[in-house]
């Protein structure tokens, strides 16, 4: 055997026992006539001691270690005399009397501890030693314990895990797909899976009545934190429920895992807001209700009360208090304007006004309108003395909310209001059916085509589709979409209809999605389902900032494995046997 023991089990109980352990060489340390080695594995560190009064040609051979160096040790299990209270292991250590090096190791290129040196692109090229650091290592283990207490969740509650394919057909509506050659037939592609929809909605109508499956999918689409080429969903669909039954029920595993990953109990039930409600009082349909700042809406109360032609002629005005801040110093408030005038955020400009502690106000707008009227500002905003009143203003209302929530989350980031051992969790409901697509010129499917309209809102199909809501449902953690699903079309009629408002000709419906269609016709149950992001579910519940550092390896925002480095060219006789030719077209400079 290499090891009797792993590093992180051996205990005080265990002193004079012979053991053998392997591991990485993690530190050395000499102090006189003793040699000190840290030796890691998964589990742990046990401090491993060389005498040189004991065996000198052995502490000379300890003394030749590099860190990272493979070894076997074996020795006796003494108790320490200086203790580590920091370490399970601290209690002990192991007299050697024989080390074998399994393995040297090349100097690292950055430091194998819970800080590291090595920045995200070095650690990403040699994610094999990355993955060796604790912080990185805790993290795959909190998905796996994720993953089995989910499995095991669902199986208990009759839900079957089927594998569906990864090869499947290209349904080009929305992010853009992965795309496959097949050699078997030249000039066809298969696509990689966005989500299992239609072939989850496929075995509800043959009667697997509870599916589930810990399943890859593939997105070709700009990245972010928390976004990657490929990315794994807990994809489920249900048969013969509705909306509450779905809520309900993921609702309770919701509550399971912050219970037993983080300790936390969730409220009973969790909160419930519209789409509508979130974007009025937040301006995202993903709101982060960790803290407050709430929007009012202000056009009423400057309406006709003062000259700012920009007030007058925005079609919205909203402002958000933030306590405390009315001593911000002039650079402070114009690092909030370049902020707000950002590519990325939008606006044109910021109103401020501060309610100072003295009872004096101070404001980008105080020459347009009275101390009365921006005394009535400061009751709409439930403003305090002290506090800083900001506000955008704008011709489209919930193009302007955006902007504002953007600043809203910038300030609770300043503030340090978004702390990540706090959990604020609700589900937003009645999102629109559709939306305006700028780059295509017409509406799209807010979540996808087979989304079940609201009844209520059928009849609006035909004349005002824009005005139909969706029995549809995310699950939201501090201002991160988690989760989400809906409500499925079950009737070949209905989802002709909604193909038809979304442009498709009848052709092209019945090439794209006939199969699905078709299927409706053989007594097709009612059915809805849902999927959560595990890479965010468990970066969230590990406290991460980014989705990449649990996931064993992730992508750089490029959309590049450094390790592996690809994606990368294929050689000429690939090429050729697959019938594609390889024409890029670069842009003139």
């Amino acid at each position: 055997m290499y090891r009797t023991n792993t590093c992180g089990e051996l205990r005080i109980s265990d002193a004079g026992k012979n053991v053998t352990l392997a591991g990485w060489v993690q530190r050395i340390r000499k102090m006189g006539g003793m040699t000190f080695v840290d030796l890691r594995d998964r589990y742990g560190i046990t401090q491993i001691v060389f005498n040189e009064a004991i065996d000198k040609d052995l502490c000379d051979k300890a003394n030749s270690l590099g860190r990272e160096y493979c070894i076997q040790v074996k020795g006796t299990v003494n108790e320490r005399q200086s203790k580590n209270p920091k370490l399970p292991t601290g209690d002990i250590e192991i007299i050697a009397s024989e080390l074998n090096v399994l393995s040297p190791s090349l100097t690292p290129p950055f430091t194998i501890e819970d800080n590291t040196d090595g920045g995200d692109d070095l650690r990403m090229k040699y994610r094999y030693l990355d993955l060796r650091r604790p912080a990185v290592r805790k993290n795959l283990e909190l998905r796996h314990r994720m993953t089995i207490l989910i499995r095991n969740f669902l199986d208990e509650r009759q839900f079957m895990e089927i594998e569906t394919p990864m090869l499947i057909g290209s349904t080009p509506e929305g992010a853009r797909d992965f795309v496959v050659p097949s050699r078997m037939n030249p000039g066809q592609f298969y696509a990689l899976p966005q989500s299992p929809q239609t072939l989850k909605q496929l075995l509800m109508v043959a009667g697997m009545d509870r599916y589930f499956q810990i399943v890859k999918c593939f997105r070709d689409e700009d990245l972010r934190a928390d976004r990657q080429p490929e990315f794994t969903q807990v994809d489920c669909e249900m048969s013969f429920v509705d909306q509450d039954d779905v809520i309900n029920l993921f609702e309770e595993m919701c509550r399971m895992l912050f219970k037993e990953i983080r300790g936390v109990d969730l409220p009973k039930p969790l909160q419930q807001m519209t789409w509508a409600e979130a974007m009025r009082r937040f301006g995202s349909d993903k709101p982060d209700l960790r803290f407050g700042m709430e929007f009012v809406e202000l056009k009423d109360a400057f309406n006709g009360k003062g000259d700012f032609s920009v007030f007058n002629e925005a079609k919205y005005i909203g402002g958000i208090c933030v306590p405390g801040c009315a001593d911000y110093s002039r650079k402070q408030l114009n690092e909030l304007t370049d902020f707000v005038k950002r590519p990325q955020v939008g606006a044109k400009g910021l109103v401020y006004i501060k309610y100072n502690a003295d009872g004096t106000v101070k404001s980008s707008i105080d020459k347009f309108y009275s101390p009365e009227t921006l005394a009535e500002i400061k009751e709409v905003m439930g403003a305090k003395d002290g506090d800083l009143v900001l506000i955008l203003s704008g011709d489209n209302a919930n193009k302007t909310r955006v902007q504002l929530c953007s600043l809203r989350l910038e300030m609770g980031d300043r503030l340090g209001l978004r702390d990540k051992n706090t959990f604020k969790c609700l589900w937003i409901i009645d999102f629109p059916l559709f939306e305006w697509s700028d780059e295509e010129q017409r509406l799209m499917a807010t979540h996808h085509p087979f989304t079940m309209p609201n009844p209520d809102d059928i009849p609006l199909l035909d004349e005002h589709p824009e005005k139909v809501r969706a029995k549809a449902y995310d699950f939201v953690c501090n201002g991160i979409e988690v989760g989400g699903g809906s409500l499925r079309i079950h009737d070949t009629n209905l989802q002709e209809k909604m193909f038809e408002v979304l442009g498709f000709t009848p052709e092209r419906a019945e090439a794209q999605f006939g199969f699905l269609m078709n299927a409706f016709k053989y007594g097709a149950p009612p059915h809805a389902g849902l999927a959560f992001g595990l890479d965010r579910f468990v970066s969230i519940l590990a406290g991460l900032d980014s989705i990449r550092d649990c996931i064993a390896f992730p992508k750089n925002n490029s959309g590049r494995d450094v390790m592996l480095d690809a994606p990368s060219e294929l050689d000429q006789k690939q090429l050729d046997e697959l019938q594609i030719k390889v024409d890029l077209h670069q842009e003139n400079q």
